[in-house]
């Protein structure tokens, strides 16, 4: 494993209890950074036992309230925000456009694309205040290509791409990097949201002919989130096998 030095930076990884949130998490721990994980599951958060001390906030990104109550916590707790990983999400069941649930339509929006837009309206003034910041934004291939029967999920993560491009153009005079990843899917809970044909969909257009390792995921963004990447803001990094088409 590569070493990257996160000493004396504080991160927050939403939906950091399972999953890629998690895999994060422990990378960043082993990379000397200082984290508070928000996830909106309090049993999850409860359960979840880890070698070094983490700060647990129970956060729901879809209301702005709540965001900002775990925004000022953590300041409150550790001082400063340096970094944010935009990772919760959920992806949603398996429909045509013209059949997809307005209520799953909603709430895939609220978390994956409203979430990620609160978090930072939230967050990026302490930043600005600061001069500095790493932000990673946790997108889709999704919202490259845009997946059959996932349309608000493909949508939400479009949205994303165009958030974080528009982020970093904004924060690009200051020392604040803004960047997403596009990952291919990876076997995680979110499998238990989508249809056994969905999956063997996403796993036919990979070229790599396997899905994504959380830990993969967890090495790119380690090195995205830290002082090195001084350079590189509104910026897409592929984590697709190859799938990726621009």
């Amino acid at each position: 494993m590569n070493k990257i030095d996160l000493s004396n930076r504080v991160a927050i990884v939403t939906g950091g209890a399972q999953g890629f949130g998690l895999a994060i998490v422990k990378r960043f721990l082993q990379s000397g950074a200082e984290v508070i994980i928000w996830d909106k599951d309090k049993k999850l958060l409860e359960e979840l036992k880890l070698d070094q001390n983490v700060h647990k906030i129970v956060t729901d990104v879809t209301d702005y309230q709540s965001v900002e109550k775990s925004t000022n916590e953590s300041i409150s707790k550790c001082g400063k925000i340096d970094i944010l990983v935009n990772n919760a999400g959920i992806a949603g069941p398996s429909f045509k456009t013209w059949e997809y649930p307005l209520q799953d339509w909603q709430e895939i929006i609220d978390i994956d694309l409203n979430g990620v837009f609160y978090c930072c309206k939230s967050i990026v003034p302490s930043m600005i205040k600061n001069n500095y910041g790493r932000i990673v934004n946790i997108a889709s291939i999704a919202g490259k290509e845009g997946n059959p029967n996932a349309m608000p999920y493909s949508a939400a993560k479009a949205g994303v791409i165009a958030l974080t491009k528009s982020l970093g153009k904004e924060l690009a005079d200051k020392n604040i990097a803004v960047n997403c990843v596009t990952p291919a899917a990876a076997k995680t809970r979110i499998f238990d949201q989508i249809s056994e044909e969905h999956i063997n969909y996403m796993l036919s257009k990979i070229p790599r002919n396997r899905f994504v390792k959380v830990d993969e995921l967890a090495s790119l963004v380690s090195w995205m989130v830290s002082e090195e990447n001084s350079f590189t803001t509104g910026a897409v990094f592929d984590l697709s096998g190859g799938r990726a088409t621009y």
